[in-house]
């Protein structure tokens, strides 16, 4: 049997780390870790827009929060630590090397955002992302691919799944996506089911270093170099991007990635991941569609089918959360 993972500050269980922090500042912090999501969408998209080149941009962005990464891993003790895990850890081939693979679907999330969010908008983008981790994610629980091991599927994560794919079809009905090339609108399916697949991988990868930082470092370690190799063969095929903007924040996007992901190793003994993910979830679909409101992109939906679409996907994730039986729940942990 695998052994549980101990929370990351301490204590005994969640429910003795929320006696340290009030459960409403927790669930705020949460719906904070969706906002950042989703700002840090915009961002991405904002640079590839602005540059005329998602790739580069989104080179930009890892590789900067690689670099924040790297100084984090250096002064910290913790830190220091878990890189030395890790590389005696790799070395007796106790940590296999597909562990160290995460940063690959962070790297597609990242190339995602700086591709379709300037055209697509924030609302679209966001709800494809949802449906994708929705879907994936009960495969990979019935797989046991996660941490957890098998998780049993059960009729309420089914009907949540066919809502989240309900949310996408709405954005296809009448002219909402009418100019729409359906890449763009296949891109954020595959991103968020990549980033089911990331947080499992992390999670098994942080089961063996023991802290979240150095799953963190490895991820990004490994999106940048992707993205790296990606933004020189768009150079050579392309030459480049057309325009290097002047406004600060659209380069903010690495340092807004590490922060909600730090952010969500410091709640996550507080809230469970359950409520975790709900909080995150909320706030990034409220988010995206209050960005799209103020600050639309050029193919951004009406209001009205955005207000739809978050509808749909916020549902998707709160029916996919209902509790079924306790004999129906039982997780079967890989030996």
């Amino acid at each position: 049997m695998s052994e549980p993972t101990r929370p990351l500050s301490g204590g005994s269980a969640p429910e003795d780390a929320e006696r340290h922090l009030p459960r409403w500042i927790a669930l705020l912090g949460a719906a904070a870790v969706g906002v950042l999501t989703a700002t840090q969408a915009r961002m991405n998209g904002a640079l590839g827009l602005a540059m005329g080149d998602g790739m580069t941009a989104a080179f930009i962005s890892f590789s900067s929060g690689l670099a924040i990464l790297v100084v984090l891993s250096a002064v910290l003790p913790v830190g220091r630590r878990g890189v030395r895990t890790l590389v005696t850890g790799v070395g007796a081939r106790r940590i296999p090397w597909w562990m160290l693979l995460g940063g690959v679907a962070g790297a597609l999330t990242v190339a995602t955002q700086g591709l379709a969010v300037g055209v697509i908008g924030v609302a679209m983008f966001t709800v494809g992302m949802v449906a994708g981790q929705t879907v994936c994610g009960l495969v990979l629980d019935r797989t046991g691919y996660g941490p957890a091991g098998v998780v049993a599927v059960t009729l309420p994560r089914l009907v949540g799944g066919a809502l989240a794919l309900a949310a996408v079809g709405s954005a296809l009905i009448g002219d909402s996506a009418q100019g729409i090339p359906m890449w763009m609108l296949v891109l954020p399916f595959l991103a968020g089911a990549g980033i089911a697949w990331q947080q499992a991988t992390n999670g098994r990868l942080r089961q063996r270093v023991g802290t979240p930082l150095t799953a963190t470092l490895v991820n990004f370690l490994g999106g940048t170099v992707v993205l790296a190799l990606g933004a020189a063969v768009n150079l050579a095929l392309t030459g480049g991007p057309r325009a290097v903007p002047a406004e600060l924040w659209m380069y903010a996007g690495g340092a807004v990635g590490v922060t909600y992901i730090f952010l969500s190793a410091a709640l996550v003994p507080h809230t469970g991941v359950l409520v975790l993910g709900l909080g995150a979830v909320a706030g990034q679909l409220v988010t995206a569609i209050v960005i799209d409101a103020f600050w639309p992109t050029q193919s951004s939906p009406p209001l009205v089918v955005q207000f739809t679409m978050v509808t749909i996907a916020l549902s998707s994730v709160l029916v996919a959360s209902v509790r079924s039986p306790r004999r129906h729940w039982r997780v079967r942990k890989r030996r």
